[in-house]
């Protein structure tokens, strides 16, 4: 009962305390007020449409040298892996056996051009006197034929000349294109035989070169749909246009153009080849080249890039932004995506110009609350820069503020 009694003493004077702190308390904080928050002011703009597509490098023309001719390697004249024009000499071959083919069959030609001489001129004596009926027929059809056989002769023997002096040429090597030629497959002193399956040497043109493309026959059908709603517009009247990108990750500095696309696709992979031709004046892309390749196929009209950061996603599933309203209140909506470029999302729905989407103090904020918007500026790599006013009497008249996520 004692104790009884002193606990509730104990409690008495303890609401007596709190009592006298409650006397003495202020008033409650005032509200928060607005939320400093980032936004940029979205505007509507032709956005290039591009496809990134794995690809190699080919060469243009590829010429694969083998002789036309037996013979033994002579002399090779080129030096391997240098540039050689169309018509350089490359290999020569034994002359010797060629030059006397050459010359019998002059020789032959000769003999068969005199023997036509004397064929035509006993034909018109022949003929004379068959006038005068001293000869009869059949002596002047004998004559007639035996002119003709001359003539055959002849024209047997021209080509048989020609034909010699073909071979004779063919001991000499030439480039049939112009381009980088590669090792000699064989040296001085080597049999070489006409039309051999090894090839003496391989000349490859690699300026301009063929890039080689892979698309899948989802995305054609994918780009023709854009095409036909009015989602996808040409640039221009020309091919479109290429880009690459590198192995190491640089970009090249010339532009090529579709110049083939491929009619069928492939019943196993589904894809299809487009082919591009591209300038290399400085030999930089080599045939047998990994690249990824840019294509320009058009661009999407009145559409808006939207910072990547500014979107997240709803529990449906939506992407969905924060935008300043004009009561400067944030607002969440619902936007409609594509592709990314960059560090932004093409935006076709959901956004009209003039909109001011937040994309700095996201999660400061939710639908409603009350904001007080800063326009800000968003670099290539996604950082938020904006410029902050210094104290008065202080260097530099402001300073960079990134800003993160």
């Amino acid at each position: 009962m004692k104790n009884r009694s002193l606990l509730l003493g104990c409690l008495t004077i303890l609401g007596l305390v709190l009592s006298g702190c409650d006397d003495e308390a202020g008033p409650p904080p005032p509200a928060p007020g607005p939320i400093e928050v980032g936004v940029v002011t979205l505007a509507s703009r032709a956005v290039p449409f591009t496809i990134e597509l794995p690809g190699r490098i080919r060469a243009s023309s590829t010429a694969e040298i083998r002789p036309q001719v037996n013979g033994i390697v002579r002399e090779r004249v080129f030096r391997e892996g240098s540039e050689v024009e169309a018509g350089d000499i490359l290999y020569r071959l034994e002359a010797e056996a060629f030059q006397a083919a050459r010359d019998a069959a002059a020789a032959t030609l000769q003999g068969a051009e005199a023997a036509l001489a004397g064929a035509e001129a006993r034909f018109g004596r022949t003929q004379r006197l068959a006038e005068t009926n001293a000869v009869s027929a059949q002596t002047l059809d004998d004559a007639r034929v035996d002119m003709l056989q001359a003539e055959a002769s002849v024209s047997a023997a021209t080509a048989a000349l020609e034909a010699a002096r073909i071979n004779l040429n063919n001991t000499v090597i030439r480039a049939p294109i112009p381009g980088l030629i590669g090792a000699s497959a064989v040296s001085v002193g080597s049999l070489v035989t006409a039309n051999q399956s090894e090839a003496l040497a391989t000349v490859r043109q690699i300026d301009p070169v063929h890039v080689d493309l892979q698309d899948s026959s989802a995305n054609l059908l994918r780009l023709r749909a854009l095409g036909r709603a009015g989602m996808l517009g040409r640039n221009g009247g020309g091919p479109p246009q290429v880009g690459l990108t590198l192995e190491d990750g640089s970009e090249y500095d010339q532009t090529g153009t579709i110049s083939l696309t491929e009619m069928t696709v492939s019943e196993t992979t589904g894809t299809f080849t487009l082919r591009a031709n591209i300038a290399n004046p400085d030999r930089l892309l080599r045939p047998g080249m990994f690249v990824r390749a840019a294509v320009h196929v058009g661009e999407s009209p009145n559409a808006f890039l939207v910072p990547q950061r500014a979107v997240t996603r709803n529990a449906a599933g939506e992407a969905t932004g924060f935008f300043a309203t004009d009561d400067e209140t944030a607002e969440v909506r619902v936007l409609s995506t594509g592709r990314a470029v960059g560090n932004d999302w093409l935006v076709t729905e959901g956004v009209v110009d003039g909109d001011r989407i937040i994309i700095d103090g996201l999660q400061k904020i939710s639908d409603g609350t009350a904001v007080r918007p800063i326009e800000v500026e968003i670099d290539s790599n996604g950082v938020v820069r904006q410029e902050i006013a210094l104290p008065p009497g202080e260097a530099g008249g402001g300073a960079a503020n990134e800003a993160g996520q």
